[in-house]
């Protein structure tokens, strides 16, 4: 048995979640419980980061105190878990959790200890909605380019993290992959990064600026810290490297899989930062850093800052949680751009997971308690017995890939064949026959589905379970039931 660790990246709370992160849970999900059904020893984490200046700003425009604003706002990100069938396994906030603060200072003082914080003055532009200083390449027109928005100007002065002084060290351990960057663009974006040399950035605020909202420096009670610097500490102090607990020690000192789920605009932060302040701090490394695209609505990124979200609690309401899963884990290339549109999300629905799925299903299901008495037969091999028996392969092959979009479609590739197969054989002529050939016919269609409804687990859960539940096994009864998946 193996460890696997995965974590999303935690999300600004200064409005409710939006589709675009529901895509980010629902990979890591979808790679956590492949992981445990592999029988890893799996911790997941998400949470919320709360200490950013968004969050200030939000909670002025609404006249309420930040702590009640992020309060609000975390708590509907923790309902999101429940909302989409997540398996998470801890759920961290950067402003409350004690494990965090105590972390979070834990690290910073490591990195000061090995020469690597010094005070510094600054003047720049500042997008408070990347939470970073820009460069002339991050602006369109003026404007940030992510965010279109004109970033303020900022000179202050503030603590410093040296990290030019890992430019060559990150780039050897990129360019041997020794940490992963996936997909193959984004690696050659950070060796680009990387090769044209790092500069060192500020890792605080002037407690004036962010109105006194954030994790103070240590020893410096005028500064707090820059939210980059205290956020990505959580992948750590969610599990006790503060205290170098029993959690640290496994999934991360001795585990062989750190793996970190993130949206493709905070590449930067994840590839270049957070390394090189976990080598400051000589903390071992992420392995893996899987960079998922955005979800799109006519070709534009969907932002809380652009104000075209998607709700997706309204989403699970209206199609259930299954319906979402399916269209984001599938028709959202894991490491690409998707464009959502509910016309298409519809048809999802209605061609894959009803006419297919579900129709195979209720089909096979019927004709056994029809023709057979309800009594599941017993396999004796068939046209399909191969491919059935190489799914789960062809599964894993995906998954080690994290391209969750080819698993499900291995899945649905079984599905289309099984179908196929009803056309073909047409059970209700053989019904008429007495030579024996019905049995054979429904025992290779309940096979198949019993392997398609196993392979679903870590994708659709419900789902799985209760097309494992209708179909049984051999010598038990079928179980009828409502469609899967009702017409929209």
């Amino acid at each position: 048995m193996s460890t696997f660790y995965v974590t999303t990246a935690i999300p600004y709370v200064n409005s409710d979640p939006h589709i675009g992160f529901a895509l980010e849970a629902l990979i890591a999900d979808a790679i956590a419980r492949y992981r445990r059904k592999q029988g890893d020893a799996v911790r997941s984490l998400t949470g919320t980061d709360d200490n950013s200046i968004k969050s200030v700003q939000a909670a002025e425009r609404e006249g309420v105190p930040v702590v009640e604003l992020v309060a609000r706002y975390a708590d509907s990100f923790y309902r999101l878990g429940d909302a989409l069938d997540l398996s998470v396994d801890d759920f961290i906030r950067t402003s409350s959790d004690a494990r965090h603060r105590a972390g979070v200072n834990k690290l910073w003082s490591a990195c000061d200890a090995a020469g690597d914080i010094y005070k510094g003055h600054y003047r720049g532009r500042y997008c408070s909605g990347c939470e970073r200083f820009l460069d002339d390449s991050d602006l369109t027109g003026g404007r940030c380019s992510a965010h279109e928005t004109v970033p303020e100007e900022v000179e202050e002065e503030n603590w410093f993290f040296r990290l030019s002084r890992y430019t060559e060290q990150l780039l050897q351990l990129v360019t041997s992959r020794d940490i992963q960057i996936l997909p193959e663009s984004r690696r050659n974006e950070v060796l680009s990064l990387l090769r044209s040399g790092l500069r060192d950035f500020s890792i605080s605020r002037s407690a004036e600026r962010a109105r006194g909202w954030g994790l103070p420096v240590p020893r410096d009670p005028t500064q707090v810290m820059y939210v980059w610097f205290d956020a990505l500490g959580n992948y750590i102090t969610a599990l006790d490297y503060a205290t170098d607990g029993p959690a640290f020690q496994q999934y991360w000192l001795q585990s062989p899989h750190r793996v970190h789920i993130i949206g493709k605009d905070i590449i930067r932060f994840h590839a270049v930062y957070w390394p090189a302040m976990l080598l400051s701090a000589g903390i071992p490394l992420p392995t893996a850093i899987v960079t998922h695209g955005f979800v799109t609505i006519d070709g534009r990124k969907i932002s809380k800052s652009l104000g075209n979200v998607i709700d997706p609690f309204a989403l699970v309401d209206e199609f259930g949680v299954d319906t979402v899963r399916y269209f984001l884990l599938r028709h959202i290339r894991t490491t690409e751009d998707g464009d959502f549109t509910r016309d298409r999300f519809v048809l999802s629905r209605n061609a894959d997971l009803s006419d297919q799925l579900g129709n195979l299903v209720s089909r096979v299901v019927a004709m056994v308690h029809r023709y057979l008495d309800g009594r599941v037969p017993t396999a004796r091999g068939g046209p399909l017995t191969g491919q059935a028996r190489e799914l789960p392969s062809a599964v894993e092959v995906a998954m080690k890939r994290f391209a969750i979009h080819d698993a499900i479609g291995a899945i649905w590739g079984l599905v289309e064949a099984a179908n196929r197969y009803v056309v073909e054989t047409a059970p209700w002529v053989l019904a008429r026959e007495a030579d024996g050939r019905l049995e054979d016919v429904l025992a290779e269609l309940c096979a198949v589905i019993r392997t398609v409804g196993d392979c679903l687990e870590p994708f659709l859960p419900r789902t799985s379970s209760e097309i494992l539940a209708r179909v049984g096994v051999p010598g038990n009864r079928v179980r009828t039931g409502p469609p899967l998946f009702p017409k929209t």
